[in-house]
């Protein structure tokens, strides 16, 4: 290690005198990150840390990713929480088989005897923890045009407002954010077919949603794809630790992360002051190949980056609690994806298995050599997948071009 910088040296002490300062967070945080921090160290051989720098200014000023923007809106919690969402509409004068306009089709929605077509499908997507809507930025490139979305931020990400119940000391539930998304639903698809989608924390979300408002699904929804999520036992999950480290993390980390909640300011000093240990951190738990793209991880820490510690705080003892296994059954009457990469650290594929063992007609999609952040790792697949499941729905017609938006890969010609 004799060739770190003097400065990086310097950089290192200061942050430990400020984590010191933060109690056991300390160490709780240097067990979760022991195997981020050997590649960490490796790369700062090669890297300067100027350069390093340098390197992801440019990448963020560079990467598209996340940029798509719809019609905005904002629903209102039953907590009195702004909720904000966007809508992407069908593009006018596309036609009923999924052609463009100008190729002879009529418009999608007509009036037939006076009356209103009836009201599009709408595909509503839930984002994950530490996460915002735009996570979904391959398959919203993809479905733009073609069918009618809605993407929306939980409570305290993205540009929703920060909990108004948590603010005032109430613990937020899995329950609370399946509220959210009705909500959601109610302001912005009030009425026609419903497809829900759920990366993770979504995808528990719309369990919670299902388990509150079954008539909603009976009546409504016509399709649901969860991508690398769980209906429960996440306290047991290994984070890929040694059972001793594992253990360790589970006796304190909730504690950990209460302190770190109560003193946000220096916390989020010492996450600016180790970009490059939390860039690795990121890496290992979001990604289980080595060729994606640098921007689409950089993209990946930005989000992750711009939750608060204090929202990552009080949304973590949601996780353990979540059991929505008995909310299953209500999903057994419409076209189901499950799909998780074999590689996923977070929410292991051995969650989705569970969750189609109690949905045997789901089509079951274990990606390899992908990670929890499958969705943006390996996006040609995630989008095919997902077109399928609205053409089995009825959602779009088969003949709909859904573009194959976003190889992720380095190498030309994607994998």
């Amino acid at each position: 290690m004799s060739e770190i910088s003097a400065g990086d040296a310097m950089a290192t002490a200061a942050s430990t005198v400020g984590w010191r300062r933060a109690g056991v967070a300390g160490a709780a945080i240097g067990v979760i990150a022991a195997g981020a921090a050997a590649g960490v160290a490796v790369e700062r051989l090669t890297v300067g840390r100027g350069m390093r720098k340098r390197a992801r200014l440019a990448l963020d000023a560079t990467g598209p990713y996340g940029s798509l923007r719809g019609m905005p809106g904002r629903a209102t919690a039953d907590d009195g929480t702004e909720l904000y969402y966007e809508i992407d509409e069908v593009e006018p004068g596309t036609g009923t088989d999924g052609t463009p306009p100008g190729n002879g089709a009529g418009p999608r929605r007509r009036r037939l005897f006076g009356r209103k077509a009836p009201a599009p499908v709408t595909v509503v997507f839930s984002h994950g923890y530490c996460l915002s809507q735009d996570s979904w930025h391959f398959q919203r490139a993809a479905l733009r045009g073609i069918v009618r979305t809605v993407h929306w931020d939980q409570r305290s990400h993205g540009r929703s407002e920060r909990g108004r119940a948590q603010a005032q000391g109430v613990h937020v539930g899995i329950d609370q954010l399946g509220r959210d998304l009705k909500a959601v639903i109610d302001a912005a698809a009030p009425e026609g077919p419903l497809v829900l989608v759920g990366h993770s924390m979504g995808g528990m979300t719309m369990m919670a949603l299902a388990d509150q408002y079954p008539a909603l699904m009976r009546d409504r929804v016509v399709a649901v794809a969860f991508v690398g999520t769980s209906s429960g036992k996440l306290g047991e999950v290994s984070f890929g630790l040694p059972v001793a480290g594992v253990n360790a993390v589970r006796r304190v980390l909730p504690g950990v992360l209460r302190a770190l909640g109560s003193q946000a300011e220096l916390v989020e000093r010492g996450r600016r002051a180790t970009a490059d240990l939390f860039a690795g951190l990121i890496k290992r738990y979001s990604f289980g190949s080595r060729d994606v793209d640098p921007a689409v991880e950089r993209f990946a820490e930005r989000l992750i980056e711009s939750t608060p510690i204090d929202v990552v705080a009080e949304f973590y003892p949601a996780f353990t609690e979540h059991d929505k296994s008995a909310a299953l059954p209500l999903f057994l009457d419409v076209p189901v994806l499950i799909l998780a990469g074999d590689k996923d650290l977070v929410t292991p594929s051995s969650h989705s298995e569970a969750i189609a063992d109690r949905l045997p007609d789901a089509e079951l999609v274990i990606v390899p050599d992908a990670g929890h952040l499958v969705m943006l790792e390996h996006p040609e697949t995630v989008t095919d997948r997902l077109a399928d499941l609205l053409v089995r729905a009825g959602a779009v017609p088969e003949s709909s071009n859904v573009g194959g938006h976003g190889s992720t890969a380095q190498q030309p010609g994607g994998r």
